[in-house]
């Protein structure tokens, strides 16, 4: 397996600038790198309801990450 990267997946089901902007500091800051970000909007809102946050890092991150 080596060569493939490690995947992270984080859920907010509060979507607000702060609280993407802490989750991004975190994981960033542990060494993933931001991937993207997808979100959930219902018909009846414009605004999202969940939001989705995807990093990745690298086969050969230190065994710190592929723990987590």
């Amino acid at each position: 397996m080596a060569g493939n990267p490690h995947y992270k997946v984080v859920e907010l089901s509060l979507v607000t600038d702060e609280e993407i902007e802490k989750a991004l500091n975190k994981w960033a800051g542990e060494g993933w790198i931001f991937d993207g970000i997808h979100f959930v909007v219902r018909d009846s809102s414009k605004r999202p309801t969940m939001a989705f946050i995807f990093f990745t890092s690298g086969a050969g991150e230190s065994e710190e990450l592929k723990s987590i």
